[in-house]
């Protein structure tokens, strides 16, 4: 008997993802399958939701389906709640991260309380392709690898991500990596997805990597404004306290594009 699974399709800011509401036997290969973007419905990740008590759970794998915590893809996961009538406007949503808080507010504007970052190291030196890179190193979710560089429109994300990606100074399973630039008060920013393995056009947790390592650098204080490789802005805010960050919020736009059904 042919099984068929409503998905639906959604983006945050550039990022896109692919939402099942249904338990899936082998949501690693689901992943791989739909998140093809040619062979599949196309999309950066997967989020598989269902209902808790008091909270929506949220797993989130990437293309490659491998398991992470995705700030723009919960953002999504709320919008999607809250549209479906399973939440109202403010929510808790379990992830592999821990518990995080959601708030919906008017024109599609999802606002997430983030994993407080950690691990950072600042002002490492990293050679590739016969180029020195100062970068710097924090965790606010997922492991991020921030690097400034003079200008981003013409910049080879994908050639310096890819090597800068597995560095074996950056762990066994490597780092997302951010490549930074700032016109005026707002950053700009361009990732190098690690179980994309391609850049992508916003990442959420690159975002607050970012903003912390601009605000360290003394380029810029909280409210932050990223904006991303899609051309929209995400606005990261946090408390400081001596050197460190704490109460980290994550906002920006989150949509259904479309729905349909696949069969499995």
């Amino acid at each position: 008997m042919r099984v068929v699974l409503r998905f639906w399709k959604l983006t945050a800011a550039g990022n896109d993802f692919v939402l099942v509401d249904s338990v899936v036997p082998s949501p690693q290969a689901l992943a791989r399958r739909l998140c093809d973007r040619h062979a599949g419905v196309g999309a950066d990740g997967l989020l598989v939701v269902r209902r808790a008590p008091g909270a929506i759970h949220v797993r989130y794998f990437n293309a490659d389906g491998t398991a992470a915590f995705c700030g723009n893809g919960t953002r999504c996961a709320a919008w999607w709640a809250f549209s479906q009538g399973w939440a109202g406007r403010r929510m808790r949503l379990l992830t592999s991260a821990g518990a995080v808080e959601a708030q919906v507010s008017g024109g599609g504007q999802v606002t997430l309380s983030m994993p407080e970052p950690k691990g950072l190291r600042m002002g490492l030196t990293v050679r590739v392709r016969g180029r020195l890179f100062t970068a710097h190193v924090v965790d606010t979710g997922v492991p991020h690898v921030v690097v400034p560089v003079p200008e981003l429109t013409d910049f080879p994300v994908l050639e310096f991500g890819r090597a800068i990606r597995r560095r074996r100074a950056f762990g066994r399973a490597g780092a997302n990596v951010d490549f930074v630039c700032r016109t005026g008060p707002v950053m700009r920013l361009r990732t190098y997805e690690r179980g994309v393995e391609d850049e992508t056009w916003a990442c959420g947790t690159g975002a607050v990597a970012a903003a912390v390592v601009g605000w360290k650098l003394g380029w810029t204080h909280p409210p932050i404004k990223v904006r991303v490789r899609g051309g929209q802005t995400l606005t990261v805010s946090f408390q400081t306290e001596g050197g460190s960050v704490r109460k980290v919020r994550l906002s920006g736009p989150a949509k259904i594009v479309f729905s349909g059904e696949v069969g499995l």
